[in-house]
């Protein structure tokens, strides 16, 4: 399986690398705060990101990014997309040349509308089909726990994709592998746009009809947006697709979710995000999605809506009258498949 490195202390990277382990493979977990990568190797545990949480002994941390790459067959990326070029940029020439990159990363760049695959294989000049993306219904909390849970690795490249199954498949934490790398990514950004309407229409006190069309009218907002991007539309039925959707929307433990649960309430975005030690991705991308809908002539009015509320300042209660006065529609339209 090879050795793996994985870039990024946070939650999610800390209990991915804590699966490579239990499925077996060496594994090495970068942290930039030196005092993060010392709590990890000897008190094993990450107290900022995953409380409550006893890291595996033989998990090995470093805040020296070359320490960590050396002799790495599987890097793992597992920083914000608002940060993905800067860590690049500062230790990317350390990655070993043929070493299979993964990316944990579900958001867009504002300023160049790009995926955190396409981020990383420019941040590289690198093939493209040697990033391979990792998206599913993924709570990192849980996962930690050891509560089973299931994910895709995503690829044309067959090799790496199988590669990275391989790596992560622990006895409770199951990898599918799938071409379609451009439905999942699209699948692992969007579902974060449609988690804070999904948490503004719950923070307002509407009900479970309501969770029930914000959920799938928003995977119709995904599929429209990834079948127009050359995504596949069997991929939004599965687990980077629905599955990571109704987990993101549904669940208290997701960071987007709350966020608009909290706008929902009446407080501030800025209030809400000083509040927070982890980031929600959908804030920020969700102008990028929003600019890729447009570049692509793609309607999304969820996303329109969270924009508005979260970058425009309007009041979520006018996003929910704006959505019921659309004009009537199919339930099914827009998707060339």
């Amino acid at each position: 399986m090879g050795d793996v490195a994985v870039m990024g202390a946070g939650s999610w990277g800390t209990a991915f690398a804590m699966m490579c382990i239990d499925a077996g493979s060496s594994t090495q977990l970068w942290a930039r705060r030196p005092e993060i990568a010392e709590e990890i190797g000897h008190a094993h545990t990450n107290a900022a990101y995953l409380p409550d949480v006893t890291l595996p002994g033989s998990l090995r941390a470093t805040a020296d990014p070359e320490e960590a790459l050396a002799g790495a067959e599987l890097v793992v990326l597992a920083v914000p997309s608002v940060g993905i070029a800067e860590q690049l940029a500062a230790w990317g020439d350390r990655i070993p040349p043929d070493a299979t990159l993964i990316s944990l990363i579900k958001g867009v760049d504002v300023a160049t509308l790009r995926f955190g695959s396409q981020m990383i294989a420019e941040g590289l000049d690198c093939d493209p089909d040697r990033v391979v993306v990792v998206s599913g219904p993924n709570l990192a909390k849980e996962c930690a726990l050891r509560m089973p849970a299931a994910t895709v690795a995503a690829s044309p490249d067959r090799r790496r994709a199988r590669q990275v199954q391989a790596a992560v498949m622990a006895p409770y934490f199951r990898v599918y592998t799938n071409e379609d790398k451009v439905g999942v990514e699209v699948g692992g950004a969007v579902k974060n746009v449609i988690a804070l309407a999904a948490g503004m229409a719950h923070g307002m006190g509407f009900g479970d009809n309501t969770m029930a069309a914000v959920i799938t009218r928003g995977l119709a907002e995904i599929t429209r947006l990834g079948v127009s991007q050359g995504g596949s539309p069997l991929t939004f039925s599965g687990l980077a697709g629905v599955g990571d959707l109704v987990v993101t929307c549904t669940s208290p433990k997701s960071r987007n979710r709350t966020v608009g649960e909290r706008l929902g309430r009446g407080e501030r975005l800025d209030e809400i995000i000083a509040s927070m030690n982890m980031v929600a991705e959908g804030v920020r991308s969700s102008k990028a999605i929003l600019g890729l809908a447009e570049r692509a002539d793609v309607e999304m009015p969820i996303t329109e809506g969270v924009v508005s509320v979260c970058h425009e300042g309007h009041d979520p209660r006018q996003l929910v009258q704006e959505l019921l006065r659309r004009e009537a529609k199919p339930e099914i339209y827009g998707i060339d498949v």
